[in-house]
């Protein structure tokens, strides 16, 4: 193959892999625009509600350990072909079956989406370990457009969809369908070809031992706890402010729109740093004092509050994947990287957005919330610090284990 054809192939892969990274989120945006119409309609509590919001986070815990495990058996671009699978079929059963739908399809879509974010990381590393700042800042980019795309055009969808509120949850399984369409060539290529245990991922020892590795998973957990209590309640708290759904619906896109410009930005500034303790913490204020702004604040001030809650969190999110990346030596310890921090924390980040359902069933408005967004704040800046310092992961890969050695052969 000559040269011109295998950079043709690389950069084919790699716009594949940013479509399938703009299908990991439409799922969240557009349940949280449409959840007062899900209430509505099926009768749901405001705990259920807070169930809903929660569950796929708690999915992508719960299911992030099976990612390395897959690969290790069937490589990493096949397992990535049954996430998009399992996203499309999820998606479309929101739409379909009432209650049973709702959740069945919202917990399926979350075990695909845990699959997938576990996985992304690894490949950058992999296929893309001399533009791992640019990839990364693009595959994030990707992911928070897809959002953002979701939380500006659901509730216009609804209105114009048969079905209304179930057709706008299930439109999102088209884009995901074209994802799988667009990925399955690259995965048939990865499993005709003898590429051993390089289309693998190999067993590693140490990981769950080194301060560092649990510095970048309660990082990951902590930052996407707030991600998730804005993806899962910006809007609905906007609404409780007296905006319509359609405002609200847009200030929560625009926010998470410009999230895409940090995302790019974050992983450059964090490959040119010394190290990124500052960068976290910064990031870290910027995201949840604007977010408490939104809800105790001015109404004039809603809007410049999201674009500076856009840019924090944006910028939180990059640098949670980069970190993974950055502290890894290779493509295996970053995948079960990838893995140890997702797991751990989204199970921990599920916290965030069930205990302001909580808190709003209590008390009936979400000014009780800003107290928990705030120490969310504090311990992600805490724990940014400290994997924001320049070192490795004490963890290394295991080269002679004979089940990984015939997974990978």
């Amino acid at each position: 193959m000559s040269a011109r054809s295998s950079a043709i192939g690389r950069w084919l892969v790699a716009a594949s892999l940013l479509l399938l990274a703009a299908n990991l989120r439409p799922l969240f945006p557009s349940t949280a625009v449409l959840l007062p119409d899900i209430r509505l309609g099926l009768g749901l509590s405001a705990a259920a509600a807070g169930y809903l919001t929660t569950l796929p986070v708690l999915c992508m815990g719960l299911f992030a350990p099976l990612a390395p495990r897959c690969a290790q058996r069937i490589g990493v671009e096949r397992t990535l072909l049954l996430v998009l699978l399992m996203i499309t079929v999820g998606t479309a059963l929101r739409g379909v079956l009432d209650t049973t739908g709702l959740f069945l399809g919202t917990a399926l879509g979350g075990a695909g989406i845990a699959l997938g974010n576990v996985l992304l990381p690894s490949l950058v590393k992999r296929d893309f370990s001399d533009r791992v700042a640019l990839m990364t800042g693009l595959y994030t980019m990707s992911l928070v457009g897809g959002a953002a795309l979701a939380a500006a055009g659901t509730l216009p969808l609804a209105h114009h969809l048969p079905g209304g509120w179930a057709g706008g949850l299930a439109i999102w399984a088209i884009p995901a369908l074209l994802a799988l369409l667009a990925w399955a060539p690259v995965a048939w290529r990865a499993g005709t070809r003898q590429a051993g245990a390089s289309r693998h991922i190999l067993p590693v020892r140490g990981l769950r031992r080194d301060r560092l590795a649990w510095a970048v998973t309660l990082f990951m957990g902590l930052q996407s706890a707030l991600a998730y209590c804005v993806l899962g309640w910006m809007a609905p708290m906007l609404r409780g402010r007296g905006l319509s759904g359609t405002e609200s619906g847009l200030i929560t896109s625009v926010s998470i729109l410009l999230q895409v410009v940090s995302c790019l930005l974050a992983p450059m500034l964090a490959a040119r740093g010394r190290d990124q303790r500052g960068l976290a913490v910064w990031l870290a204020a910027t995201a949840t004092l604007a977010l408490i702004g939104m809800v105790l604040g001015p109404a004039w001030a809603v809007w410049p509050l999201a674009v500076a809650q856009g840019i924090g969190q944006g910028g939180l999110f990059a640098l949670a994947l980069m970190l993974i990346v950055l502290r890894s030596r290779d493509a295996h310890v970053a995948a079960h990287l990838s893995s140890m921090a997702q797991t751990t924390g989204y199970i921990l980040a599920a916290s965030g957005p069930l205990l302001i359902g909580v808190l709003y069933a209590w008390t009936g408005d979400f000014q009780a919330a800003t107290g928990l967004i705030g120490a969310l704040g504090l311990a992600t800046a805490l724990a940014g610090w400290h994997a924001g310092r320049n070192a490795l992961v004490r963890a290394h890969t295991v080269t002679d284990d004979p089940a990984a050695a015939s997974a990978a052969g």
